[in-house]
């Protein structure tokens, strides 16, 4: 039953985060860190307090913007990475504009298993060359309307995944696909985490962040990787509930 309440606060009670997202970047520039996007990051920076904002925009774009421009006003800067279901090129070029990375959260895997209706890894693994082109092909075609090659991608984490026990970052196992899209890195590569002090994620209701807060780590740590979903910062109530809906039929159908 708690479970139940603290889904329902989560998704349709809580109140707007957005206070606490500026503080936090306040408080981060006041402690002289510098706040950047995963693409500098990895072509490197002098400084030697970095806190790196990456947002996967699984849903809520409404709430992204609000995220982009708080950022703005405080001049940091982030990476979104978008799902085919949330891409918004016009914003993404505002985002590109004002020196922060816009690019893919891609799921191609978790899309095939579920549109084909398979529960066994090893023929979803059995696809994994089609399913590459496909990724180059999505690469491409958001690359195209953006206007600029994309250098970093970062795997979206689907039910489906969890289920079938693959994460969609095995595509990128390939460096010849690496090669042919031009991606420098992908979010969870082992090169890029073991680089940060402490990797942070922002959870739902009552936990809010994972494994400390943020605020906490400043100080304590000078390279900080922070994700966050801008669900998890602002209701969305019609968004939300399109996207429940959305999770149910897909598991019922699958």
């Amino acid at each position: 039953m708690r479970n139940i309440f603290n889904r329902i606060y989560a998704d349709y009670l809580m109140p707007s985060r957005l206070g606490e997202y500026e503080a936090l970047l306040y408080a981060a520039n006041e402690a002289g860190y510098t706040q950047t996007t995963v693409r500098n990051f990895i072509r490197g920076t002098k400084s030697k307090r970095v806190l790196i904002h990456r947002h996967d925009i699984d849903s809520d774009l409404r709430t992204a913007r609000k995220m982009f421009e708080v950022e703005c006003r405080l001049g940091v800067r982030a990476s979104y990475y978008f799902r085919l279901s949330t891409l918004d090129i016009g914003f993404m070029r505002e985002i590109e504009a004002a020196g922060s990375e816009a690019s893919y959260h891609y799921e191609e895997v978790a899309d095939f298993a579920k549109r084909h209706h398979l529960h066994d890894p090893a023929e979803v693994r059995s696809h994994f060359p089609a399913l590459r082109d496909q990724f180059a092909l999505n690469v491409a075609r958001i690359s195209n309307a953006l206007g600029r090659p994309l250098s970093t991608v970062a795997s979206h984490g689907d039910f489906a995944n969890r289920k079938l026990q693959i994460i969609n970052h095995e595509l990128l196992t390939d460096d010849a696909l690496r090669k042919r899209c031009g991606i420098e890195c992908e979010t969870y590569d082992a090169a890029l985490l073991d680089q940060f002090d402490i990797y942070i994620s922002d959870r739902k209701f009552p936990v809010y962040y994972r494994p400390i807060s943020p605020f906490e780590a400043l100080g304590q740590h000078k390279r900080i990787c922070l994700l966050t979903h801008p669900v998890q910062w602002e209701t969305n109530w019609r968004d939300t509930t399109r996207c429940n809906l959305q999770r149910i039929s897909e598991g019922l159908r699958w």
